[in-house]
C-alpha cells in the first residue's frame, strides 16, 4: 500500500511538473507569436547572408503554419528556464539535502548554458549553409523552402543548445557520486570519441565545419567539468 501510494505521489508529482512546464510553453508562445515576424527575419539572415536570396514558400498554408511553428519555437526558448527548474524540482525528493544545494545553481547554469550554445548555433549557422551549399557548384541553384529551412535551422539550434547540458549532467553525476574529476581525467581519450560522435549525431547537417564547431566547445565544457568537479565538489 505504502509503495502504491509512493507510486501515486510521484505521478501526481510528475503531472503538476508537466502542467507548469506546458504552461510556461504556452505562455512563452503567445509572446513567441507576437514577436513571430522578428523571430523570423532573426532565424532568415544566415540563410539570406549565405546565398542573397529570399526564402521561399510553395503552398497557400505554409506563411501561417510556420508562423505556429515559429510561436512555438520561441515559446520552448522563453520557457526553458522553467522547464529545467521543473525538472530539477521534480528530481528534487531522490536527493539528499547537501545535493539539493545545487538544484537552484544548476538550472540558472542549464538556462544560460542552453541560451549560450543556441546563440553560438546562430553564428555557425551561416558558414555551415555555405559549406552545404558549396557542393551544389554551378549547376544547381539554391530554392529552399521555408518549411524545410525552419525545421533544418531550428533543428540545428536545438543541438547546439542541448549539446552544451554535457557538463552539467557531469556535474551532477559528480554530486551523486557516480564520477570524479580524476575518472574523468583518465578517460579524456573516451571522452573526444564520444564529444565527435555524439556532435555527428545531433548535427542535422552532418558537414565537417558544424561538427568542428560542435565538438570543439564540447570538450572545452568537459575540461570546465572536470575543473567544477574538483574545485567545487572536492573530488
Amino acid at each position: 500500500m505504502t509503495a502504491r501510494m509512493s507510486l501515486m505521489s510521484h505521478l501526481v508529482e510528475l503531472r503538476a511538473r508537466l502542467v507548469k512546464s506546458v504552461v510556461a510553453v504556452a505562455v512563452g508562445s503567445v509572446v513567441g507569436f507576437i514577436f513571430y515576424r522578428d523571430i523570423l527575419n532573426l532565424l532568415a539572415k544566415p540563410y539570406e547572408g549565405a546565398t542573397d536570396q529570399p526564402l521561399a514558400f510553395f503552398q497557400p498554408t505554409e506563411p501561417f503554419s510556420l508562423a505556429l511553428r515559429v510561436a512555438l519555437f520561441g515559446g520552448v526558448i522563453i520557457a526553458s528556464p522553467v522547464i529545467i527548474y521543473q525538472i530539477w524540482r521534480f528530481l528534487g525528493p531522490a536527493l539528499t539535502k547537501r545535493e539539493r544545494r545545487y538544484v537552484y545553481p544548476l538550472s540558472g547554469v542549464m538556462a544560460l548554458l542552453f541560451i549560450a550554445g543556441i546563440t553560438l548555433g546562430y553564428y555557425t549557422l551561416p558558414l555551415a549553409l555555405r559549406v552545404l551549399f558549396s557542393f551544389a557548384g554551378d549547376l544547381l541553384q539554391e530554392t529552399v523552402g521555408v518549411n524545410f529551412y525552419f525545421s533544418f535551422a531550428m533543428r540545428f539550434l536545438l543541438a547546439f543548445g542541448v549539446a552544451f547540458q554535457f557538463p552539467v549532467f557531469l556535474f551532477a553525476a559528480a554530486a551523486l557520486g557516480l564520477v570524479t574529476s580524476q575518472g574523468l581525467r583518465d578517460q579524456r581519450r573516451w571522452a573526444v570519441v564520444f564529444v565527435v560522435v555524439t556532435a555527428a549525431l545531433m548535427t542535422p547537417g552532418g558537414d565537417p565545419i558544424t561538427l568542428l564547431m560542435l565538438s570543439t566547445p564540447m570538450y572545452l565544457l568537459y575540461e570546465m567539468s572536470i575543473l567544477s568537479i574538483r574545485f567545487i565538489l572536492k573530488r
